[in-house]
């Protein structure tokens, strides 16, 4: 007579099966089977965070830094309700979260019972798939699947919802973790050698060509960096990337433009906008990127590489998609162009300098130049010395959402995939503290800092406890301006000054916080303190919140006002007024 196992035991015979180490989690009633079986199985470590969006969020950050799926477990109804940004977030950004909630008994579900909720039905939205686990027979399927389904294709959340009667029912264990296809959607090669030739002989003709890089490239994989890095030096093209695509691509390289979009470089964006083809690879023309998109860069050829289907052709048509790993396709079209002894560097020497040579002259305008001040602190110059301060570690960054995430993504240059983490599609305010929690996890020797605003850090603060009680030194760098940066901006340049209810009048004494929470607490109010204490900072092995006071008033420059195209930036203070923002364009912030 074969084994019987309960399904609690099956949860985590699945775990170990699929090599997961960590679990962010809290418990409650309908999940207590499962906690009960946490004590005998001891390669899974269980971190106890604060909120369950928490435990989304450092799932997300553990996921996006090591490429392999963060798992989560919750309880039924709250528990469930509670993580669902998180999933969100994960699920507009393509990373791998398997989520374990707990239900009530079957017999109960449909009755209103005490923290019942539709669980499945309220994640359908913001997951790739879930399941509803109605027996016992099926969970050790179902449990496999789902990490098939998180990693495959383009990766993303998913959501196995076991009610309690299940985790105590038994029936015989099947590891179906070896019928996984292989992961990382390198099943998904459906491009042909037709598909690279045409691409190839759109690149040997191009006289203004860019690549325009996204995540797909950082979740395809190191190895599809280390493949892109090598495409664009045998090229000799220009590169931008988008927020998430930060990384796959070293940002000290003479050939990288920054980052495009909203609040892109003037270069980036320009080039865009003039460019004869424009080869996307891993990015989705998301709104951020294309700004109006009856004007986005009108005269180009587009060529879109992506694993995802549907996301070509979604916002943008384009000339030639191809679909597959983008890894895989830049390998092959690596190999084809040395199989041809085609070189682009020779046949387009002259096309390709003198677009270089327009490029300089947008480069010349040093789009993220600022004026500094001896009085205060200006947010730029405070993420430029941190920059400075931490490069020659190998440093790994988390974001807020707001002025200081696009700050930190102008100013801070990440020359590897994986070391940054941020909040792009949904935008979530509270992402850096947790995630930098799964981050540090992940990775226990490195350097671990979220780059912060005093508004978004205090969504999900209360996670610095954890970071206590598991001994995680995560630095947290706050750009305090005293103000929801962004949406005072935004009042600023759309709605007449109308500063309504972004300024925060009540604002903790963070290093007082820091001391209450048993972290360090360190404050920055002049640029001539500013070194030292970033430097205290890295110095110190516990968790850190760091006040760094700046400069109020300052704005996010440059920036493409909403409804315009690449090629109307305000570049700073001196274009509000002459490059007003239409009533139209309010519409689309």
């Amino acid at each position: 007579m074969p084994k019987l196992y309960s399904g609690a035991e099956i949860v985590f015979k699945c775990l170990e099966d699929q090599k997961v180490s960590h679990l962010f989690g809290y418990p409650g009633g309908a999940v207590l089977p499962i906690y009960d079986e946490l004590k005998n199985h001891p390669s899974i470590k269980h971190i106890l965070v604060r909120h369950e969006q928490g435990a989304g969020h450092a799932a997300e950050g553990y996921a996006r830094s090591t490429g392999k799926p963060g798992v989560v477990l919750v309880t039924s109804g709250p528990g469930a309700t509670n993580v669902v940004t998180a999933l969100t977030d994960a699920y507009m950004d393509s990373v791998p979260i398997v989520c374990i909630s707990g239900q009530v008994p079957t017999h109960l579900i449909g009755t209103d019972a005490f923290q019942e909720c539709d669980t499945t039905g309220i994640t359908r939205p913001c997951t790739k798939h879930n399941w509803l686990v109605k027996k016992i027979e099926d969970l050790p399927k179902i449990m496999h699947d789902a990490f098939r389904v998180a990693m495959s294709g383009r990766p993303g959340p998913v959501l196995v919802d076991i009610p309690k009667d299940i985790q105590f029912a038994k029936t015989v264990y099947k590891n179906f973790s070896n019928k996984v296809s292989k992961q990382n959607g390198k099943n998904y090669k459906s491009f042909s050698i037709n598909e690279i030739n045409k691409m190839i002989d759109l690149m040997s003709k191009s006289k203004k060509p860019i690549f325009y890089t996204g995540g797909g490239v950082v979740n395809s994989g190191p190895e599809a960096s280390n493949l892109l890095r090598e495409l664009v030096s045998m090229t000799g093209f220009p590169i931008t990337s988008t927020l998430q695509g930060l990384g796959c691509f070293p940002g000290d390289d003479n050939q990288f433009l920054g980052m495009l979009g909203m609040h892109g470089t003037y270069e980036a964006n320009n080039a865009m906008h003039d460019c004869d083809l424009m080869i996307n690879i891993g990015a989705r023309f998301d709104d951020r990127i294309t700004g109006k998109i009856d004007e986005f860069s009108p005269k180009s050829k587009k060529v879109h590489i992506d694993i995802d289907p549907s996301s070509i052709n979604k916002n943008i048509k384009v000339d030639l998609p191809i679909v597959g790993d983008v890894g895989e396709v830049i390998q092959s079209i690596i190999k084809t162009t040395k199989k041809n002894k085609l070189s682009f560097l020779k046949s387009n020497k002259q096309n390709i300098a003198k677009w270089w040579s327009q490029i300089d002259k947008w480069r010349a305008k040093k789009s993220l130049n600022f004026i500094n001040s001896e009085k205060k602190i200006m947010p730029q110059h405070a993420v430029q010395r941190l920059y400075e301060l931490t490069k020659k570690y190998d440093t790994y960054v988390t974001t807020e959402v707001g002025q200081h995430q696009m700050w930190a993504a102008q100013h801070y240059k990440f020359n590897k995939p994986n070391r940054w983490m941020t909040s792009g599609g949904l935008g979530t305010m509270g992402y850096g503290v947790p995630a930098a929690v799964g981050v540090q996890i992940a990775h226990p020797k490195k350097l671990v800092i979220d780059i912060a605003g005093e508004a978004s850090v205090l969504m999900t603060m209360q996670e610095m406890s954890t970071a206590v009680q598991y001994n995680l030194p995560i630095k947290i760098f706050i750009l305090n301006n005293e103000y929801m940066g962004m949406v005072r901006q935004w009042q600023e340049l759309l709605h007449e000054k109308n500063y309504s209810e972004s300024y925060s009048a009540a604002l903790p004494d963070f290093v007082k916080l820091a001391e209450a929470y048993g972290c360090v607490g360190i404050r920055a109010k002049t640029p001539d303190e500013l070194d030292e204490k970033i430097l205290e900072m890295i110095n110190v092995d516990k968790p850190v919140i760091f006040d760094c006071v700046v400069d109020q008033n300052e704005n996010c420059f440059p920036m493409i006002p909403s409804g315009k195209p690449h090629n109307q930036m305000l570049l700073g203070p001196q274009d509000q007024k002459s490059k007003k923002i239409s009533g139209k364009g309010k519409t689309l912030v």
